[in-house]
């Protein structure tokens, strides 16, 4: 009887502690439920991202500005094809070009032989009017002596003789005065031939040199990396795949680089929680896949903007490396590490131990019933680790949400059964 009574007031017991519990504490056995400690010591933040190797020094060949007419690619080397300084990467139509400069050429010839008449025109012209000046002025001496016998002659001869005089002296300053004014017109006439030679010649020199420019070479050695072609592709996020013979081009786009082989960088997608964390010449760590022995040092060059849907927000980063080995080939792929910050001394768990809901932050922390959800605040949070405080060193913690190891069958489960009551 005593043990009967016994058992009856144990079990009551227990169904009065599991009812008191049963908003605060979720029960499973501690095998179900993967658990660490809050563990306390120096927390290193580290960026980790996948890039690939691309030259430094990038080389942009764009499409030569010729008139505002788009261009038709005639021939361009190979995607990472290795090239020395002068090789021929990229060349335009250059049918345009070549009429506009035969064009010029034939009005360049044209202008050249109109100089040469005017020239020879005025000449004549000059040499006429220098032989009616001499007669003029013979013709005034002449009248200017027969004035001198005016004593001996009689006066309505010498009357005669005055207006012979008068008017081959006005002869003589009207032909004087032509001959300059002669003189000036042939002058223009000829500058008017020389500046319309002047804008032949400019032509020709443009079309040669567009000529010249249409035909873009590599400045040094390097491999050939050609671009998107994004012509009539106005959508946001479609493919563009890589010019090729017969595409056509606007003036200014880039069509081709040309990295430089004795300086490498590394490129790398990073995502936009990690943007405020990074600066330009911060250092970071490389290793090249391909070379695993080999670890590589460097710094960061340029960051670049914010871009990608709401759900996949990224920025580029461009990390130059500093004394880089021979073997190196663009497009290998490497694994990037940069440090962001140390915190000394700091308590720590994994990151995915600690949960988030209704705007509150907690870990499941154990206790002799189950897991209890306690109240922490985050310091900091790296992709694996999170720096906590409000938990002391040791706690065991859950790090997976202690519901879940329940029976599936019990209902009003979720993460505020485990939230402790205020």
């Amino acid at each position: 009887m005593r043990t009967a009574l016994l058992i009856a007031v144990m079990a009551g017991l227990g169904g009065w502690a599991a009812w008191k519990w049963r908003p605060d504490v979720v029960k499973a056995s501690a095998p179900t439920i993967p658990a660490t400690t809050v563990k306390k010591g120096d927390v290193v933040f580290t960026i980790a991202a996948n890039g690939e190797l691309v030259g430094g020094n990038t080389q942009m060949l764009t499409v030569p500005m010729t008139g505002g007419q788009p261009s038709a690619i005639t021939m361009m080397r190979a995607n990472g094809e290795l090239i020395q300084a002068n090789d021929t990467v990229v060349q335009f139509d250059t049918t345009e070009q070549e009429f506009r400069l035969r064009e010029a050429e034939a009005d360049l010839a044209e202008a050249e032989q109109q100089i040469i008449q005017s020239k020879a025109e005025a000449e004549a012209k000059e040499e006429e009017t220098r032989y009616q000046l001499l007669q003029a002025e013979a013709d005034v001496k002449v009248a200017a002596a027969d004035l001198e016998r005016g004593e001996v002659i009689a006066a309505l001869l010498l009357q005669q003789h005055k207006l012979t005089h008068a008017a081959a002296v006005d002869k003589l300053e009207k032909i004087n005065k032509d001959f300059k004014n002669r003189l000036d017109a042939a002058s223009k006439g000829i500058a008017i031939q020389q500046a319309a030679f002047s804008k032949a010649k400019m032509k020709a020199d443009t079309a040669r040199k567009n000529i010249d420019n249409m035909t873009l070479k590599a400045k040094a050695a390097g491999y050939v990396a050609i671009q998107g072609n994004d012509e009539g592709n106005l959508r946001w996020g479609m493919y563009m795949p890589p010019y090729q013979v017969g595409d056509i081009a606007r003036p200014g786009k880039a069509v081709a680089q040309i990295p430089d082989l004795n300086n490498w960088e590394a490129t790398a997608r990073i995502g936009e929680l990690d943007r405020g964390h990074i600066a330009e010449n911060q250092l970071a760590e490389l290793q090249v896949v391909a070379l695993p022995q080999i670890r590589l040092k460097g710094s960061i060059k340029t960051i670049g903007g914010t871009t990608g849907p709401p759900w996949d927000r990224h920025f580029d980063c461009r990390v130059k490396l500093d004394s880089p080995p021979a073997g190196l080939r663009p497009g290998m792929t490497v694994r990037l590490k940069i440090v962001t910050g140390t915190l000394k001394g700091s308590l720590w768990i994994p990151a995915q131990a600690l949960f988030e809901a209704d705007g509150r932050k907690f870990v499941y922390a154990r206790s002799p019933g189950g897991f209890t959800a306690k109240d922490v605040e985050l310091v900091r949070r790296s992709e694996s680790q999170v720096v906590i405080k409000g938990m002391p060193e040791g706690q065991l913690v859950a790090m997976a949400n202690p519901d879940q190891s329940v029976a599936k069958d019990k209902k009003g489960g979720g993460a505020m059964q485990a939230i402790q009551k205020k």
